[in-house]
């Protein structure tokens, strides 16, 4: 298996997290995963910057948005290119993930379990208790 994710293996990832639902409110093309009705992540087919060899050339990633805490999220924009503000998202809160191959899957998978367990955290206790008892 590769190192890196692509985005069939993210989202089997997101929707093995428990309580989780996959919905398109936006449009076919993107994915939306909610748990118990809160939005943690979207996947969607996006385009980077033109290429610096080829001007005619934009190449095509999946991209996908999740929460973040916003310290975390400023130190991961440093580390990781491919980690950009949020793309329609509040920019403090969420971060676009370009799923290029560049970040490992462990970080990738990291950066995913932070967005559910943030989203998670901001729930009733009855509903955290309901969810973190599958984990």
């Amino acid at each position: 298996m590769s190192d890196s994710l692509n985005e069939q293996q993210a989202e089997k990832y997101l929707l093995s997290k428990p309580e989780t639902s996959l919905y398109y409110p936006f449009g076919d093309d993107i994915k939306v995963f909610r748990v118990k009705k809160k939005m943690f992540a979207t996947i969607a087919l996006g385009q980077t910057a033109k290429s610096a060899q080829v001007a005619d050339t934009v190449k095509k990633h999946y991209w996908m948005n999740l929460k973040c805490d916003p310290d975390e999220a400023v130190m991961l924009r440093d580390i990781f290119p491919a980690v950009i503000p949020g793309y329609h998202m509040n920019k403090a809160n969420w971060n676009s993930v370009i799923l290029d191959g560049s970040i490992p899957m462990g970080e990738i998978e990291r950066m995913m379990d932070n967005s559910y367990l943030l989203v998670v955290s901001k729930m009733t206790k009855k509903d955290q208790q309901s969810i973190l008892v599958h984990l």
